[in-house]
């Protein structure tokens, strides 16, 4: 396998599906090929203890990712500087970047310098993020004209690649994230656990985890609880994560008097996190696009699935290839509360008809961890 270099600013211990994929595919690789460049932030140090991964850490964060102030100007020229400094040091082969912009725009112009190939991951709302700025278009453009290959994490971001007239679909390669199914994996139901968590014993619990942003939906749907309990009775949602939206999503509780119905848990830790997708009864994310904000693929719905669970996910972004419609999870329109409302109660319904046995192996063959790390390998050495 070749010498390569993952430059991301997303990794851990920093959360989010990105950061959780790149770990888990370049932690399956050869320790001896691979070095990973990314974000230096607190708590990093000690994360880096508890792996054999080769990390370098440095400030790869920067509100400006164009050229034509001094601030852009200064981040890439110290990037592109260490970046030199480590292709040498370490004999890198290839770069791997995490994502078109900034990550790709360094790459590329290392390239320039060097000739060292590179290739990018695509996210979707990467993409749809640079074609709202003619300076960012402009850069991104030249960033997929000269890399070896686009890594898209769906067939959604592939489309998004081709329609914003970014590279054609040819130069792109999709690979869905996977799962660690010895780690996400069906459990019984145990009362003592959802106890623990709050959740009330013969309660239907919808859970939701993801980075408390606006795109994905928890908002609507604390919004539409108030009638959708109406409808069924013992109905809870729990929600995991941190973000933004935090302080918004209180209010929203405290405004519908939802305190016994909505949980907001924003200090799960690891085995917390896996408890809660193996106690819940549904998962779902209520995704929307808003504006250029998607959701490219969705690692929770298929974190999720591989726990037994039914899953639903809102009609946007790459959520579609996440689950088997009608046989592990449904698509529904969660563009505002009311129309979550309609649609809804029917789908938990049905819901209840799933089998979690399917629903596992079903996750378990399709988001192989393995089979994407060797899909992967074999896509480096291929040469395209």
């Amino acid at each position: 396998m070749k010498n390569v270099l993952l430059l991301t600013e997303n990794f851990p211990p920093i959360e989010g599906g990105s950061g959780r994929w790149f770990w888990e595919l370049y932690s399956r690789l050869p320790k001896n090929k691979v070095s990973i460049v990314t974000h230096d932030l607190e708590g990093g140090g000690e994360f880096d203890k508890s792996h054999e991964l080769h990390v370098i850490r440095t400030p790869l964060a920067n509100p400006e990712w164009g050229v034509k102030n001094i601030s852009g100007l200064r981040f890439y020229f110290a990037n592109v500087r260490k970046l030199l400094k480590l292709v040498k040091q370490h004999n890198i082969d290839e770069i791997h970047c995490g994502r078109v912009i900034h990550e790709g725009v360094t790459a590329w112009i290392v390239k320039l310098l060097t000739g060292t190939p590179y290739r990018c991951f695509v996210h979707g709302e990467d993409v749809e993020t640079a074609a709202t700025s003619r300076e960012q278009s402009l850069l991104v453009k030249q960033v997929c004209k000269h890399a070896t290959s686009l890594i898209c994490n769906s067939y959604n971001s592939q489309s998004l690649v081709a329609s914003l007239g970014f590279s054609d679909k040819d130069k792109c390669d999709v690979l869905h994230p996977g799962v660690d199914t010895s780690t996400f994996k069906p459990a019984p139901m145990n009362n003592e656990i959802r106890l623990r968590f709050g959740w009330a014993k013969d309660s239907l619990v919808l859970l939701t985890v993801g980075r408390l942003q606006k795109r994905k939906g928890q908002d609507f749907l604390v919004e539409a609880m108030p009638t959708l309990i109406q409808q069924v009775p013992n109905l809870q949602y729990a929600i995991v994560g941190r973000g933004e939206e935090l302080e918004r999503l209180r209010q929203l509780v405290d405004k519908h008097q939802l305190q016994e119905s909505v949980f907001i848990h924003t200090n799960f830790d690891d085995t917390d996190l896996i408890n809660a997708y193996q106690q819940c009864d549904v998962f779902i994310l209520p995704n929307r696009t808003i504006r250029n904000d998607i959701e490219g693929f969705g690692m929770v719905l298929v974190e999720a699935q591989a726990c037994g669970k039914p899953v639903i996910a809102g009609n946007s972004g790459g959520t579609s290839e996440t689950l088997m419609e009608g046989a592990t999870g449904f698509i529904i329109d969660c563009s505002s509360p009311e129309v979550i409302c309609a649609a809804l109660p029917e789908v938990l319904n049905n819901s209840k008809k799933q089998d979690s046995d399917y629903i596992a192996s079903h996750a378990k063959q399709t988001f192989n961890w393995d089979k994407h790390t060797d899909a992967f390998i074999t896509l480096m050495e291929s040469g395209e």
